[in-house]
């Protein structure tokens, strides 16, 4: 098969796994800057062009979109869709998981567990907003923050207060959600595939920080999930769309609850702390599907 990746960086762990992984079983791959690739949109031959040249069909589509691209990174995976392409993740998935509250929503509209979330526009709605998560300790999020950045955890009612109401008049987006104190500064990252979890790690926060991700010094490792983990994490990538998802879980007293469903999650820690070839098993499940894509569209 001919594969293309979108990927704004060739030397990034997962994009030359995946790259890897796609040649060792006989494939042909490709990968782009997604910025770099623009668009014929017209009622006849759409098509995509790169570095002045128009690109040929390709059977497979693997979006490495990154947060800050996600606009015009899911524009372009659009344009391979309507040319016939079969997409790893769909474009509309994408653009759905990415915006933080359309993301709950989404999931609690499939009766998905997650923390109790607020989400207010005006400084006079934050004490009921605070009360409406169990005040405080509460969590701050900004709606476009990644990796960590932009969460704020507010020990105290009054700080939970100023934080708001700085955020509020910076017009930022912001969701406030009840802190879950039983995880213990630890979630759980379920790598989900299709309708399987295919590796699970638990991440654990440094000493004196909450947020548990890799790249704010959490240490990631083996762990087992119970079934009603792997559950939740299978039907909430569902519930998005998404055939590949990383699903972050916290363990609460009344039992596991969505953080956050990554459209495009990262192989390096996954990978390094189960031992998994995820990125074989990926271009396994682009075989089977886009394979299926192409005998559809041949019948048709």
């Amino acid at each position: 098969m001919k594969i293309a990746i979108l990927s704004r960086n060739p030397s990034l762990y997962s994009t030359r796994r995946l790259k890897e992984a796609a040649e060792a079983r006989g494939h042909e791959l490709h990968i782009f800057d997604v910025l770099r690739c623009y668009m014929n949109i017209n009622d006849n031959k759409p098509s995509i062009h790169y570095k002045g040249q128009e690109l040929e069909h390709f059977d497979a589509v693997i979006p490495r979109i990154g947060a800050s691209v996600t606009f015009y990174g899911t524009a372009v995976l659009r344009q391979f869709e309507m040319m016939g392409c079969y997409t790893l993740n769909h474009s509309a998935a994408i653009s759905r998981s990415r915006d933080k509250l359309r993301s709950l929503q989404v999931l609690s509209g499939h009766g998905v567990g997650m923390p109790i979330t607020g989400f207010a526009n005006k400084p006079d709605d934050v004490p009921d907003l605070i009360h409406m998560v169990g005040g405080a300790p509460l969590v701050i999020k900004l709606l476009e923050g990644t990796q960590g950045i932009g969460v704020v955890l507010a020990e105290t009612r009054k700080a939970a207060e100023s934080v708001l109401e700085a955020f509020m008049g910076l017009k930022a987006n912001i969701m406030v959600q009840e802190f879950i104190e039983e995880a213990g500064g630890a979630d759980i990252r379920c790598f989900v595939l299709g309708d399987k979890v295919i590796a699970a790690m638990k991440r654990q926060a440094q000493e004196g920080e909450f947020r548990s991700n890799l790249h704010r010094g959490g240490a990631a490792g083996l762990v087992r999930i119970t079934p009603e983990e792997r559950k939740t994490a299978v039907a909430s990538a569902k519930a998005m769309g998404l055939q590949v998802a990383g699903v972050d879980l916290l363990r609460s007293k009344r039992g596991p609850l969505v953080m956050e469903v990554n459209s495009s999650p990262g192989l390096e820690g996954i990978e390094k702390a189960t031992g998994k070839d995820v990125a074989d098993l990926i271009i396994q499940h682009i075989e089977k599907h886009a394979h299926r894509k192409t005998r559809s569209r041949e019948r048709g």
